[in-house]
């Protein structure tokens, strides 16, 4: 006889419910092969020789470190963060696929990038504004001084940035990608302290999202504080790499040249690169 058991169907799991936010954030945030291209360009434009030894300071899933070793066959890369899940996870997904050279070339840590000293290196990076979370002036010089350390004698601390007007706005903004859509959620920002309060969202053609699969807790410095910072920490000089303009579309062209002035764009993103000699 057959049980009483309801026969209903088990409701299947969102896509929400399905995805995974790293993935996710790396399809639609990262380009370590960009940053990559522009750390040997730089590098190579300032000190006439090619860098080899690369620290990822807030490193995440480490996506940078597994470029960077997979750029040359000498280089090496060493990733720093706070995070153990998904350092764990960027060591699953992005660092044991790689061949067993490369793989050997790579050294994560789990700590503070102020702390934490491995060998000295040609290039420093910090991505995605990650920095940012440094909301007194103390703390940020604090990093630039270890990150003055942990570099060569030739060396370059290189960062990025972000500002405008759009940039201390309540706004959310939707960038649709084949199975998802990106959306990034300037939540709340407060002129008097500059700290904003930021999400990342992602929806699908399902009508589920990923409610706050990142939250971000920022101070908005500008490119004046942050270049007074890295003199005040010990590097000679400080450049400024300001994205290009499109003449047909208007946008920027991902071309990134030094620059002492900038447009008054609404929004921009550019590189500001700490110089150690």
């Amino acid at each position: 006889m057959a049980g009483k058991r309801s026969k209903r169907r088990r409701a299947s799991k969102t896509m929400a419910a399905r995805a995974d936010r790293h993935d996710l954030y790396q399809r639609s945030v990262q380009e370590p092969e960009v940053d990559v291209e522009f750390a040997v360009d730089t590098f190579r434009a300032e000190f006439g020789r090619r860098p080899y030894r690369l620290r990822e300071d807030f490193c995440g899933t480490a996506a940078l470190c597994a470029a960077w070793v997979r750029e040359h066959h000498s280089n090496r890369a060493w990733g720093v963060d706070l995070d153990p899940e998904t350092m764990k996870w960027g060591r699953r997904r992005n660092i044991d696929p790689l061949p067993g050279g490369p793989r050997r070339r790579v050294e994560l840590t789990c700590g503070d990038v102020r702390e934490v000293a491995p060998e000295p290196v040609d290039v420093v990076m910090a991505q995605n504004f990650s920095y940012f979370l440094f909301e007194q002036r103390g703390d940020l010089l604090g990093y630039f001084r270890a990150a003055h350390r942990n570099l060569r004698h030739d060396g370059l601390l290189i960062l990025d940035a972000y500002g405008g007007p759009d940039s201390i706005r309540r706004v959310e903004e939707a960038t649709e990608y084949d199975d998802f859509t990106y959306v990034w959620d300037q939540d709340d920002f407060d002129p008097i302290t500059q700290r904003a309060t930021c999400y990342i969202h992602f929806d699908f053609p399902d009508g589920s999202r990923l409610e706050r699969a990142f939250t971000y807790l920022w101070r908005m410095y500008t490119i004046p504080e942050i270049r007074d910072l890295l003199a005040d920490a010990g590097f000679s000089a400080s450049d400024v790499y300001w994205e290009g303009t499109d003449s047909n579309t208007g946008e920027g062209d991902g071309l990134y040249t030094v620059q002492e002035h900038g447009e008054a764009d609404e929004a921009w993103v550019c590189y500001i690169v700490g110089i150690k000699r």
